[in-house]
C-alpha cells in the first residue's frame, strides 16, 4: 500500500493520483502490443498534465503560504482593501491558477506582492513560454513558430501573441549590451587587432513602414504593366538595415602572391574572429549603428593598444561616419576597402577587353590584382584606361573600365594592400557579409514577406543575440529587467513580500538542486 501523503503535501495529491495512474497503466497487460512511438506520444500527453499538476500544487502552496501585512504603492498611497484574487497563467505545462492577495483601495490600481516573489509576467504568458517563442521566431516564421509551440509544449499562442511576445522578448536589447562587460569568451588576452565592419541590407516592408522617400516613390510610382516589372522599374518596397560587427583577431601575416594562387597558401590557415558580435537594426540610422559599434569597440579596449581596423566597401556615408567617430574618439583607425568589391570592379572590366568565358580574362584580373595587392592600384587604374583609350572604344563600350578606375583611384587611401597584409590585417569583409546573409537574408527574405517595423527590428535583435552567443546571458537580464520594471517599481519603499516571507513556510534561502538519477 502506497503511503499516504502528509498533510503538509496536500497541494500535490493530483499529481501523485496522475503518476500512480501512469505506472499502472504502464504495467499493465494492456500496453504489452504498443509500440514505442505510441508509447512516447501517450506519455508526453500524460507527463505535460503531470508537470502541469506539480506547478499548479507548488503555487497552491505559495498561496496558503501568503502572509497578509501592509502594502504601500509607488504612488505613496497606502492599500488597505485586502482580498484573494485569481489570474490565469500559461505555461509551457499548460495553463494554471495563481490564486494570491490583491491589496487595493477604491480608484487604486491593486497590487500582489505574490506576482512579485514569482516575478509574474504582465502578460498571460509565463516566461519559459516567452523564451520558447523568442528563441522559435529568431530562426523561423510566425506561422511556423506557432506550429512548433503547439507540437513542442502543451500550450497553444495565436500568431498575434506570437509577434507581441517577440517583440516584448527584444525589447531590453540595448540596454543589455550597455550594462555587459568587454566580451572575452575565453577569458584570455585577445588577438591584437581590433575590427570594426559595416554592411546594409535591404528587407521588404510594408508600405507604411518604409522611409519617407520610399514611401513616396511607392505611392507615385506608375508601372508599365500591371502585373510584372518591366526593365529599369523598382518596386521601392525595401527598408535598408544597418549590419555591424565588431571582433578581435590575431594577425595573419601572408603575401600577395599567396592571396592571387591560393595553391601557395594551402598550409596557412588564418585565424579565427574572437569574441564577435553581429546586429543589424532598421530603426536606427547609419550613424548611431557605428556609434554603437565603435562603443562596443572601446569597451573592449579602452586604451586602444590593439590595431584599430574599419572594413568597408568604399559607401561613402560609412566612410563619412567613420572618419567623424575616429576623429571624435582620437583614435588612429586603419580603413581598409574590402577586396571583394575590388575584384568584382577588376572582372567587369575584363570583360571589356575579353570574352567572359576566355582564360585571358581570368589572367588579366589575376595580373592586376597581383599588382593592387602590392600597393599599385593607380598604376593599374591608368593602365586600364590607357589600354581601353589605345584600342579607341566608345564612351559606352568602355564604361565598365572607367568605373573601376575611379573606383580604384577615388578610395587609393584605403587600398594599400601591402602595408595591410605586412601587418597582418584582414582585407576581406566575410563577416559582415555573412552577418548579411544569416541575419538578414536567410530569415527576412520569406517570399511574399511584407514586414512590419517592429516585428522585423524585433526579428533582427533576437537573432543577433543567439548569432552572437549572447541568448542565455541576455534572457537573464531580461527577467531581471521585467521583474524591475513589473513589480519593484511598483511599491514605495523596500519590497513589502521580502519582510513578509520569513513567516511563510518558504525558505529565502537557496533552492536545493533537484537532481534525477
Amino acid at each position: 500500500m502506497p503511503a499516504k501523503p502528509k498533510h503538509e503535501d496536500r497541494w500535490f495529491t493530483e499529481a501523485r493520483e496522475l503518476f500512480e495512474a501512469m505506472v499502472t497503466w504502464l504495467s499493465s497487460d494492456n500496453v504489452c502490443g504498443l509500440e514505442h512511438g505510441e508509447l512516447e506520444n501517450k506519455l508526453l500527453v500524460n507527463g505535460n498534465e503531470l508537470l502541469r499538476r506539480l506547478l499548479q500544487g507548488y503555487l497552491d502552496r505559495r498561496s496558503d503560504d501568503e502572509i497578509e501585512g501592509d502594502c504601500q504603492g509607488s504612488d505613496r498611497v497606502k492599500r488597505t482593501h485586502k482580498r484573494k484574487q485569481s489570474r490565469f497563467l500559461t505555461t509551457i505545462f499548460g495553463t494554471v491558477t495563481v490564486s494570491r492577495i490583491g491589496y487595493g483601495g477604491r480608484k487604486l490600481t491593486s497590487l500582489h506582492p505574490l506576482d512579485g516573489e514569482l516575478n509574474l509576467p504582465t502578460e498571460k504568458y509565463s516566461h519559459g513560454l516567452s523564451e520558447r517563442v523568442a528563441s522559435a521566431v529568431a530562426f523561423n516564421g510566425f506561422n511556423q513558430t506557432v506550429e512548433i509551440i503547439k507540437n513542442t509544449t502543451a500550450a497553444q499562442i495565436p500568431k498575434r501573441q506570437v509577434e507581441e511576445l517577440a517583440q516584448k522578448s527584444a525589447g531590453d536589447f540595448d540596454e543589455f549590451y550597455q550594462a555587459q562587460p568587454a566580451k572575452s569568451k575565453s577569458g584570455e588576452p585577445t588577438g591584437g587587432i581590433l575590427v570594426i565592419t559595416v554592411d546594409g541590407k535591404g528587407v521588404v516592408m510594408r508600405q507604411e513602414d518604409l522611409r519617407p522617400s520610399t514611401k513616396k516613390r511607392a505611392i507615385s510610382g506608375q508601372r508599365k504593366l500591371e502585373k510584372r516589372l518591366t526593365k529599369g522599374e523598382k518596386r521601392n518596397s525595401k527598408r535598408m538595415a544597418t549590419v555591424a560587427g565588431v571582433y578581435t583577431l590575431k594577425p595573419f601575416l601572408r603575401k600577395a602572391s599567396q592571396i592571387v594562387k591560393p595553391k601557395e597558401s594551402q598550409e596557412l590557415k588564418p585565424p579565427r574572429p574572437e569574441g564577435k558580435r553581429v546586429w543589424a537594426s532598421l530603426v536606427k540610422e547609419p550613424a548611431q549603428i557605428i556609434s554603437e559599434a565603435f562603443d562596443e569597440a572601446l569597451h573592449r579596449d579602452p586604451n586602444q593598444q590593439k590595431n584599430w581596423v574599419a572594413l568597408v566597401d568604399g559607401n561613402k556615408t560609412q566612410l563619412r561616419l567613420l572618419k567623424q567617430l575616429a576623429q571624435k574618439h582620437n583614435i588612429r583607425l586603419t580603413i581598409v576597402l574590402d577586396l571583394i568589391h575590388v575584384i568584382e570592379y577588376l572582372w567587369k572590366a575584363a570583360f571589356v577587353f575579353h570574352s567572359p568565358s576566355s582564360k585571358k580574362a581570368e589572367d588579366w584580373v589575376s595580373e592586376r590584382l597581383l599588382r593592387i595587392l602590392e600597393g599599385k592600384s593607380s598604376w593599374v587604374a591608368h593602365g586600364m584606361r590607357r589600354s581601353a583609350t589605345l584600342r579607341q572604344l566608345t564612351p559606352e563600350q568602355r564604361s565598365a573600365v572607367d568605373k573601376c578606375a575611379n573606383y580604384l583611384l577615388n578610395n587609393r587611401d584605403y587600398l594599400q594592400y601591402d602595408r595591410y597584409l605586412a601587418l597582418g590585417f584582414p582585407i576581406a569583409t566575410g563577416v559582415i557579409e555573412g552577418a548579411c546573409r544569416y541575419l538578414i537574408k536567410d530569415r527576412m527574405d520569406i517570399t511574399g514577406a511584407r514586414w512590419s517595423l517592429q516585428g522585423a527590428e524585433a526579428v533582427l535583435r533576437l537573432r543577433s543575440l543567439h548569432v552572437s552567443g549572447d541568448w542565455a546571458d541576455y534572457w537573464q537580464f531580461h527577467l531581471r529587467q521585467e521583474h524591475q520594471r513589473n513589480h519593484r517599481a511598483e511599491y514605495q519603499s523596500d519590497i513589502p513580500w521580502l519582510t513578509r516571507v520569513t513567516q511563510a513556510r518558504c525558505s529565502t534561502s537557496s533552492p536545493p538542486t533537484l537532481i534525477v538519477v
